[in-house]
């Protein structure tokens, strides 16, 4: 199984952030799998953002404050992150995640991908 994020390029502050994860190897609507996103800011712990489930429902870390969502694309087999509003505070290496639903274990990850923000 293998996801590859997207590479943002550069973000403008209060703008939206826009990653898309392409999976090979398995199927986004593939039972007892659901997909999401994890983020490493500079000095801070891993956070978990939001996750898609297998058939669609999602639900997100509420310290987001409605500002994620994430869409899935079955089609391309691919799954997206937007998160409104950025600020400084989201400046982080971006993961998406496989994670196993019986065990809450994130079995896969991407590489990760660099967010930057301009002015």
């Amino acid at each position: 199984v293998h996801l590859q994020e997207s590479d943002p390029g550069l973000v403008k502050l209060s703008q939206t952030l826009s990653l898309t994860c392409t999976v090979s190897g398995d199927y986004i609507a593939t039972n007892f799998y659901s997909w999401g996103w994890i983020r490493l800011p500079p000095g801070k712990a891993l956070e978990w953002l939001g996750s898609i489930t297998y058939s669609g429902g999602t639900w997100y870390n509420p310290s987001l404050k409605s500002r994620a969502s994430i869409v899935r694309d079955t089609a391309k087999n691919q799954f997206t992150l937007q998160l409104s509003s950025v600020t400084p505070d989201d400046i982080a290496e971006y993961y998406c995640v496989r994670t196993q639903e019986r065990t809450a274990a994130h079995d896969y990850w991407g590489r990760g991908t660099q967010v930057a923000l301009s002015a």
